[in-house]
């Protein structure tokens, strides 16, 4: 649709942006929703990010998310932080105020916990899970379950003092444990969940011993490129519930997209196919 003096904007920004497949979803979403807006990305160099957040309000911008690398350093730059972005110490959704505050919220502990809902009904509440992994997203991840009332979650990474320190800064019911410790990690898990790059095209694969896991165990690989990994393909083999990342990528979207353009968007099938298209062609 035509955009006019009173369309809504919002983007995303990143070094480089290229690859971020926000504008396909949010432009989705706005098509879809007949909205008078437009998502757009927005490179951003290292050097210009602290002008081009302070600049939103005067452009007239609802907000923005944020990509790599610019999720961490976002923090500085916000007027107001919500517990989750606080507490994984990464934004990756600014919405602007009507007084023009920044506003930064970490929505991928949410996206996490809704696409985990939807494919599978699992529900973290009293629940063990094991995480893979250290990183931005392993923090967003462990953050959520704990939030949601895990029993345990036991975070599992290669390089153990990083798994050591996502444990002791997030608390609550986290543990840390080394690699070699994972098959017994992972003996009475309701939930696995690779966080790690492994798997991931151009990556090496997860080779992973699933015979730990209970018959009712769900693994969830937030990796979505490929969307049928190596780790899912063995789950499956083993009648496992399996669960790829390409829901986690739709749902983080929703909140900034309700609060950015006043609507609650819906992510459904159509969304998916339009979404995957794009990561297949």
């Amino acid at each position: 649709m035509s955009l006019t003096g009173q369309s809504r904007l919002a983007g995303v920004i990143g070094w480089p942006v290229s690859h971020s497949r926000s504008p396909r979803l949010h432009g989705f979403w706005l098509d879809e929703l007949g909205i008078d807006g437009a998502y757009v990305p927005l490179a951003v160099p290292p050097d210009r990010l602290g002008d081009a957040l302070k600049g939103l309000p005067a452009l007239g911008f609802r907000g923005a998310n944020m990509t790599v690398p610019y999720k961490t350093a976002a923090l500085d730059a916000c007027d107001s932080l919500d517990p989750a972005a606080r507490a994984i110490g990464a934004v990756n959704t600014i919405v602007v105020g009507e007084d023009g505050m920044l506003a930064g919220m970490n929505t991928d502990a949410m996206g996490f916990l809704a696409n985990l809902d939807q494919e599978s009904g699992f529900r973290a509440a009293g629940k063990n899970a094991v995480v893979l992994g250290a990183g931005g997203a392993a923090r967003a991840i462990a953050w959520a379950l704990a939030d949601a009332g895990a029993a345990r979650v036991t975070v599992v990474n290669r390089t153990p003092e990083r798994a050591e320190v996502l444990a002791a800064d997030l608390g609550g019911p986290l543990t840390a444990r080394p690699w070699t410790a994972l098959a017994d990690s992972l003996a009475g898990a309701d939930l696995l969940v690779n966080a790690t790059s492994l798997g991931m095209q151009g990556k090496p694969p997860l080779d992973v011993d699933l015979s730990p896991l209970g018959a009712d165990a769900v693994v969830n690989d937030i990796v979505y490129t490929p969307l049928k990994t190596e780790l899912l393909r063995q789950a499956r083999g083993r009648g496992l519930t399996v669960v790829d990342g390409l829901g986690m990528l739709l749902h983080q979207a929703v909140p900034g997209f309700e609060r950015w353009f006043g609507v609650t968007p819906k992510v459904t099938p159509a969304l998916r196919s339009f979404v995957l298209e794009d990561l297949t062609a």
